[in-house]
Parts: structure tokens; C-alpha cells; sequence
């Protein structure tokens, strides 16, 4: 009976000390004091300097002069030489192939006789024309005997069939000399198109050769790339210096791409129809290697061209990493360091660098990092002082 009347007692005791304890009034925690996070950034210093402008272009090797071969006279091909394949070289003068001469050396035969016969007929005639005159001064006259007495249209007759007998055996010598396919200059086989026993004429193509003293390459510039070069116009303009680079590439990639060195030595008259750009035409000296150690071009190869422009002095050159959203770049103030969004007007830029004359000063402070949200005026905490922002160290590959 105690246990019965004291246990619900000590239940309601606890209870009302628990809804007393769960009663009392909390107070929240006092905020602590966290200063303003800055954003971290890397710098540059701006430093003007000069810096010369790299224009890239592209093209297709071609020969600077390639003719398709023909016979001069028309004939049975018996002979074709090893510096007649393709891919041979050959020097001017060379024979590439032969015709059949048994016909031409007739004819020569013919020539000879026929001048023969007409040099014995002339020399008939001038002793004739000899004997008039002693015949006539034998008569006793005194005056001059006339052109017909001195067989003087007979001469003329004789010695013009001697004239013509040289000539026919001059044509008949020069035509059996042609049946030998002579090469026009130095040069290289693209192709041969004929073969031994095919019957050929003047208009027979035997086969394509091209010049190896130097190729050439069509290069295109635009006309914002043209406002950085000076251009050989006229006759003793100087060359402007190209390099070019094999745009096939390396197989091996520790290997790097083959250059050649070559000039602009010339440009075409006009622009292009369509895309309104003008093209220059860079010279290579030896573009097989046959005088120097350099790898051969190949005709028809594609190459890359970075071509020397015009020097500009004084400007900045900023790497392209710093650039915020378009010609925008975060400058940072050196006395309090925070933001300072600017605006630029790039001059020129490639893939690497941007370049900017105007609005800017030596010894601002460039940021270089990427800040996802940076107002203008926001604070910054510099971390690293870079390499100032120089040609020489942002200088774009040639």
C-alpha cells in the first residue's frame, strides 16, 4: 500500500522538475568576428618593349616551272634513258629518250645529194658565165656585156638551189639530232607517260618534268595580317624572311617537325575574288637538298609559314592567360591591393600573347590567376610576384 501512494508521487515530482529545467529560457550563442576573406592572385609587372609581329600562313609546295616534254619531230620511241623515270633527276641537255633515226638519217643522205648536184650545177654555170665574158672581150667590144650575155639569172638560179640544198640538209641534220629528247633545264621527272616502240608526234605528250633550283609556295594573308608586313611590290624590294615547317607533322613525337628556311620575294596582283586576301609567293633556294644537308621538300607538300612582320615599339605584350572575358583584363592597385577591371584594345594577338599600345602604364601590376568573382574594388592578397610581362619571355613560336 505505501509502494502504491509513493510511486505516483515521485513520477509527478519528476516530471515537474523536468517541464521547470525545459522552462528556462536560452540564450543564443554571440557571433564571432571573421574578417572578409581576399581573393589570392599572382601578378605580373607591366613592362613595355618591342616586339615583332609573327604572321602564320599556309600553302602547297609547287615547282616554279613545270613543262609537259614533246618531240620536236615525229617518230618510233627505241630508246628511253634511266634519267626518264619517275622521281629522276636529270641536267639540262641530258637525253631522256630516242626516236628510230634510220628515217631521218635518210633523209639527211638525200640533202647531202641533193646540195651536191646543185653545187656542181652552180659551178657549171659560173665557168658558162666565165667563158661569155671572154668570149665577148675575144668579139672586140668595148661596152659592158649585158646580164643575159653574162648568164647572170642563170647564176642566181644556181647559187639559190645551193642555198636551198644547205638549208633542206641544215632541217634534215637538226631533225635527226631531235630524234634524241634532250631535257630544257635541270630538273626532275614528275612522270613518263610513254614507252618503247609507241609511236609519237610533236603534240605527244612523253612526260611532265619540273626545275629543282628552288620551288615556290602561294601563301595567303589576310588583310588584318597585311597592316603588320611591308610586301615586295617592285623590282629590288628586299625579300622578307619565312620559315617554313612540314604541316604533315612528325611520326615520332620527340621528334620535332623539319623547317626550311625561305623569303617572299614577290606578291600577285590581286586579291583574291572571295575571300579578299592577297597572296604572297615565298621562294626555296635547293628545296631537294642537293647542296646543303636539309631534308628534300616534296612537290605538292603542305607547309606551314610563319613569316618576320614589322617591329612594334613600346607596347605591352600580356599573356593570353590574364584576359577576362572580352579585351577585359584585372589590373591590381600596388597601394591598397584590390581589383581594378580595364579595359583593353589589343593591336595584335596569337594564341600565346596579346599586344596592347595604348591604356596601359609601366608598373602596373597584371593579374594572371583565374578568379571566378572579382568586382571591381574587391581586395586581393598578391602570392607571388612573377617574371614582368616581356617579349622576350611571351615571344609566340615561329
Amino acid at each position: 500500500m505505501v509502494i502504491r501512494f509513493i510511486l505516483p508521487i515521485v513520477i509527478l515530482g519528476i516530471g515537474a522538475l523536468a517541464a521547470l529545467w525545459l522552462g528556462q529560457k536560452v540564450e543564443p550563442p554571440k557571433p564571432e568576428h571573421v574578417p572578409p576573406q581576399k581573393l589570392k592572385t599572382e601578378i605580373v609587372e607591366l613592362t613595355p618593349t618591342d616586339y615583332t609581329v609573327m604572321l602564320d600562313s599556309q600553302g602547297v609546295v609547287r615547282a616554279h616551272h613545270e613543262t609537259p616534254l614533246t618531240a620536236a619531230v615525229n617518230g618510233t620511241i627505241s630508246a628511253i634513258h634511266s634519267s626518264f623515270e619517275d622521281g629522276a633527276y636529270f641536267e639540262k641537255d641530258d637525253v631522256l629518250a630516242e626516236l628510230d633515226p634510220a628515217d631521218f638519217m635518210a633523209q639527211v643522205e638525200s640533202a647531202k645529194s641533193s646540195l651536191a648536184r646543185a653545187e656542181a650545177a652552180l659551178a657549171q654555170e659560173e665557168a658558162r658565165a666565165k667563158q661569155a665574158r671572154l668570149n665577148w672581150e675575144d668579139l672586140g667590144y668595148t661596152d659592158e656585156p649585158s646580164d643575159l650575155v653574162l648568164r647572170v639569172p642563170q647564176l642566181k638560179e644556181a647559187r639559190a638551189n645551193v642555198d636551198a640544198a644547205k638549208a633542206s640538209l641544215d632541217q634534215a641534220e637538226r631533225d635527226l639530232e631531235r630524234t634524241k629528247i634532250r631535257a630544257p633545264f635541270n630538273g626532275r621527272v614528275r612522270d613518263r607517260l610513254v614507252g618503247l616502240g609507241q609511236a609519237v608526234g610533236g603534240s605527244t605528250p612523253l612526260g611532265n618534268l619540273f626545275a629543282i633550283d628552288y620551288a615556290e609556295v602561294r601563301l595567303p594573308l589576310t588583310p588584318e595580317q597585311l597592316s603588320f608586313i611591308t610586301l615586295p611590290s617592285r623590282p629590288g624590294d628586299p625579300a622578307v624572311p619565312v620559315t617554313l615547317t612540314d604541316a604533315l607533322g612528325s611520326r615520332d613525337p620527340d621528334e620535332p617537325a623539319t623547317q626550311w628556311p625561305a623569303s617572299i620575294v614577290r606578291t600577285e596582283g590581286a586579291l583574291d575574288d572571295s575571300s579578299r586576301e592577297l597572296f604572297a609567293i615565298a621562294r626555296i633556294d635547293d628545296p631537294f637538298g642537293l647542296e646543303s644537308n636539309r631534308p628534300p621538300l616534296r612537290i605538292g607538300q603542305p607547309v606551314r609559314a610563319s613569316i618576320e612582320g614589322k617591329t612594334l615599339d613600346d607596347v605591352f605584350v600580356l599573356p593570353r592567360q590574364a584576359l577576362r572575358d572580352i579585351n577585359r583584363i584585372y589590373l591590381v592597385d600596388r597601394d591598397e591591393p584590390a581589383i581594378i577591371r580595364t579595359t583593353i584594345e589589343p593591336i595584335w594577338s596569337t594564341a600565346e600573347v596579346i599586344v596592347v599600345k595604348e591604356g596601359l602604364k609601366a608598373g602596373q601590376w597584371l593579374s594572371t590567376t583565374r578568379l571566378p568573382y572579382a568586382p571591381d574594388g574587391a581586395p586581393v592578397q598578391v602570392v607571388e610576384s612573377t617574371s614582368a610581362a616581356t617579349a622576350e619571355s611571351e615571344t609566340p613560336e615561329s
